[in-house]
Order: structure tokens, then sequence, then C-alpha cells
């Protein structure tokens, strides 16, 4: 029987911080006797190892994408990059690999399959906007994307904000950074006076801007995010 490589959960910074003070010198130790990895996006992959230390090696590499569009069949034929010992690397767009990540279906079928999953430490946006945001950290839920559509979305945000109120429970969730503004706006008409909402801005970046203030208090002073990446937060 042949045996099967590891797969490698592998972090990636949230900005552009340098990689040595948000990741895990174990890691960074690993990636350099990697020669496949599972990634979202290539050229982001690149080069986010090429500042990891790999620089001047990246051609050495083999690289198979896994993101939103990637087939079911595809991702099962991955399996077959574990053949004969040989060690692969997940790598997310930024942050953990396989939350709120398309990677996660390859770890549930190494899981399936008997093939060991390691995760490495490293930056989760979730948790450093928890840790950050003052709010219940004893009792939390991520919910995700919210839908797209605007009726949708505030829908949603109104059963968000009734299941914390019921349960005293901090809810999480996040946005493409070209509809966080357009989030905002949601949040704002239609949540509770009292309702809490921490914006976590650039997370790990020099700008990082992490804020929590009531909805009647945010909308005498609405801050403009653009497009940089938030995590929204709401305490009812």
């Amino acid at each position: 029987m042949n045996e099967k490589g590891i797969l490698y959960l592998i972090p990636s910074p949230l900005s552009e911080a340098p990689v040595q003070d948000v990741l895990p010198q174990a890691l960074l130790d690993t990636l350099p006797r990697l020669r496949r990895f599972v990634v979202e996006e290539v050229r982001t992959a690149r080069r986010f190892l090429s500042r990891a230390g790999l620089k001047g090696h990246i051609d050495e590499l083999a690289f198979y994408e896994l993101n939103e569009h990637t087939d079911a069949a595809t991702i099962e034929g991955y399996l077959s990059l574990f053949e004969d010992g040989c060690d692969v690397g997940l790598i997310s767009e930024a942050g953990l690999p396989a939350v709120a990540d398309p990677g996660a279906a390859l770890v549930a079928l190494c899981q399936k399959k008997g093939i060991r999953v390691h995760p490495f430490a490293g930056p989760s946006s979730l948790m450093l906007a928890l840790m950050s945001s003052g709010l219940n950290g004893q009792c939390f839920a991520f919910a995700g994307y919210l839908p797209a559509k605007t009726d949708e979305r505030k829908q949603a945000l109104k059963a968000l904000e009734k299941r914390s109120s019921a349960h005293r429970e901090t809810e999480i969730f996040i946005e493409t950074p070209y509809r966080s503004d357009a989030l905002l706006g949601d949040l704002l008409g239609v949540c509770a006076p009292h309702t809490r909402l921490c914006l976590a801005v650039n997370l790990t970046a020099p700008d990082e801007d992490v804020r929590t203030k009531t909805i009647e208090q945010w909308k005498k002073e609405k801050p403009v995010i653009g497009k940089r990446p938030c995590v929204f937060l709401m305490l009812a």
C-alpha cells in the first residue's frame, strides 16, 4: 500500500504586514520543503510564497486551483497528489484555510480518506475581530457571507439581530469588500439604536481600525470602509 502524504493547512497574511510578524516559524520552516500547493488563486499564492522566503524557487512548484468554480470531480482528483508520500499545502486567499473558504472541500475529502491533516497557527480575521470588539466572546456565531440582494440582506440582518438578542450571542459576518459600505448602510437602516456594532477594518495592517459603537452612535459618524477588508460583529 502506498504511503499517503500530509495535507498542511497554511494560513496567509491578512495584509501587507511582514510574514514573520503574523506567521509562526514552524510554518516558515515547512514551506521550503513543499512542492505541491492547492490554492484559491495562483497569482496571490505565488506572491505570498515569495514573501515567505521562497523567492527564486516559485517556478519549481506545482499549483492546483481550488475556488468557488472548481467542480467536485477536479477536487476528488487532487487526492492523487498525496500518492507516494507527497505532502501538499493548502493556501487560502487570506487568513485560515477552510474557514469561509472553498478549500474546506479538500479537507473533508482528506478526512474521509484517512489522509492526515495538519493545521498551522496563523491570523484569523474572525478571532482577531472578536478579541478586539469588546462583545460577548463566550457565546458567538459566524454567519459567513450575507445575501447579496438588498431585501434578502436586510431580512438576514433582522434575523441575526433577533437571534443575538434572544441568546446574548455575538453575530459575526463578512462581505466582499466592494459591498461593505452597502452592508453598513443596511445595518444602520434596520437595526435597533441600542444594538452594538463592531467594524474591524484592515486587521494587522498599519491602518488597522477596530471600533465598537451602538447603531445610534454610528449613524452620527458613518465611516467609509471602501474596499478595505472588514469583519462585522453585532450584539443586540
